[in-house]
């Protein structure tokens, strides 16, 4: 079973570059290019996702999203910004499929207020007094 799972391993790039040479030849654009541009594709997401999962951790924290939708989303979008640096026509469409599931759509996830036990509203009636 290690065997053929290493074999499938080995051969996946191999495969993949074939893939990619034969699919540059069929549309005319040379393989070289493909490859740069996602390469460039998926370290600029990359990037961006660095940027954006800081965001993400700090609106968990603070409590305006769940940890589950952030990490699952930053994940999503690492893996495919790793399958679209690696070199292949197949890896990258892995990768775009990846970045199109609709996993995160839904309803956002909404805050609980403060003023638990007002049904009016945030206001609270009251008296002051300065003493």
């Amino acid at each position: 079973m290690r065997f053929i799972v290493m074999m499938i391993v080995l051969a996946f790039p191999v495969l993949d570059v074939i893939a990619t040479i034969r699919f540059a030849r069929w549309t005319g654009v040379p393989t070289v290019a493909w490859l740069l541009a996602s390469t460039a594709a998926g370290m600029l997401l990359l990037r961006h996702e660095s940027i954006g999962f800081r965001a993400k951790t700090l609106a968990t924290l603070r409590g305006d999203q769940p940890l589950l939708r952030g990490l699952l989303d930053s994940g999503r979008k690492v893996l495919a910004a790793i399958l679209l640096i690696l070199p292949g026509i197949i890896s990258d469409v892995i990768a775009l499929v990846l970045l199109l599931l609709p996993i995160n759509l839904g309803r956002p996830f909404v805050a609980q207020s403060l003023a638990i036990g007002t049904p009016f509203g945030d206001t609270i009636d009251g008296k002051y007094r300065h003493d």
